[in-house]
């Protein structure tokens, strides 16, 4: 039995949904390209790099004028929000959305992520790569891998029982107070992978500049502050840069459809229908680094932040035309969505065995 498909009576080949929709992809991508909004933003990012360089040193001036005060507290506080923005412009560095040269932007990147935030840049970089590859497909995308939370139940051996089921039973209320160790947790992270023994490129400067870099920090609180304070200081700066930055990347994909081991999806499916936009205005876009266009930034991940609200329309009217979900809520529903689709999770897994698959991929919300 023949597997092409029939041919039309006109003689030409049928077209399979398959090459429809890459077709229909490629269309978008030469509007995009005719727009111009794939264009480097040089100006936009020298301004955003000098600015927050500005930034962190004054807030070191103040540091050091402040001396053993409490105050150093708030301090702490408006770190944590800076050294956010510096990873969201690492972020956009490591994507490729600042330079045209690969060089340029792995070198900012190293600068950016490496010796101003003292995070691994290759460690990152792995990691993400593999998430835009194919963003919740269980056992490809590390971002909903099996650890402390949940977000499926499919690479449970056992049932969680005892303590640890109590938490995970709780664990969407828990998500986020559990954030606040997630700023340590990047740091350990890439620290581990830098010694590893694991392929990290340039691990040489990678190891000098977060050296430098967390070494030189340590080093100044522990001079300036009483160890008590010290250790305050560090703990409401590494807290609450974990809280934001998890805050910023949870509702992105967290409480949207998985993808099973081995299923298959176009490009396009795979970005959009995985992905969850947050709905707000101009400063929504700076508090959330541009990620609260997270379909757009899934489909077009080397386009400069500052274009993606204009591309948003575009790709909102595409998906209505071909019928593809395009899923935009506002923020607090996105973290609503995010804490029952956890706490659902965490129920399930006093039982796996009893929770296929199949109802995981519901869309939730």
């Amino acid at each position: 039995m023949s597997t092409h498909p029939p041919a039309p009576v006109d003689g030409r080949r049928a077209v399979s949904p398959r090459e429809r929709q890459v077709s229909d992809f490629t269309a978008l991508s030469k509007v995009v390209q005719a727009s111009g909004l794939l264009r480097r933003r040089h100006a936009y990012y020298w301004s955003w790099f000098v600015g927050l360089t500005a930034a962190l040193a004054g807030t070191g001036v103040v540091f050091v004028v402040l001396g053993s005060s409490w105050w150093q507290l708030v301090t702490a506080a408006v770190l944590a929000v800076l050294l956010g923005q510096v990873m969201f412009l690492g972020h956009d560095a490591a994507h490729r959305q600042i330079f045209e040269s690969g060089r340029w932007n792995d070198w900012s990147s190293l600068v950016i992520a490496n010796l101003y935030a003292g995070m691994s840049y290759g460690w990152w970089q792995h990691k993400h790569s593999r998430h835009h590859a194919k963003p919740n497909q269980v056992g490809a995308d590390p971002d909903i891998a099996t650890d402390v939370v949940l977000f499926h139940t499919e690479e449970l051996t056992a049932p969680r029982t005892g303590l640890t089921g109590w938490l995970t039973q709780r664990q969407g209320w828990l998500f986020f107070p559990l954030l606040l160790l997630e700023g340590l947790n990047l740091h350990v992270s890439g620290i581990k992978t830098l010694l590893g023994r694991g392929p990290v490129r340039r691990r040489p400067v990678e190891i000098a500049f977060v050296t430098l870099r967390l070494g030189g920090y340590l080093a100044v609180v522990f001079w300036l502050l009483p160890v008590g304070m010290a250790l305050a200081f560090l703990g409401v700066q590494l807290g609450l840069f974990g809280l934001y930055m998890g805050a910023v990347f949870a509702p992105n994909h967290k409480g949207m459809p998985l993808v099973p081991r081995d299923a298959r999806l176009d490009f396009v499916r795979r970005q959009v229908l995985m992905s969850r936009n947050v709905r707000g205005g101009r400063a929504t876009d700076v508090l959330m680094g541009g990620l609260n266009y997270q379909v757009e930034h899934h489909l077009f991940p080397s386009m400069p932040r500052p274009h993606l609200r204009r591309l948003q329309p575009v790709v909102r009217e595409f998906c209505a035309e071909r019928g593809i979900r395009y899923t935009e809520v506002s923020l607090l529903r996105s973290y609503a969505i995010v804490v029952r689709h956890l706490n659902a999770v965490g129920l399930a897994a006093r039982d796996p065995f009893r929770c296929p698959l199949a109802e995981q991929l519901r869309p939730v919300g």
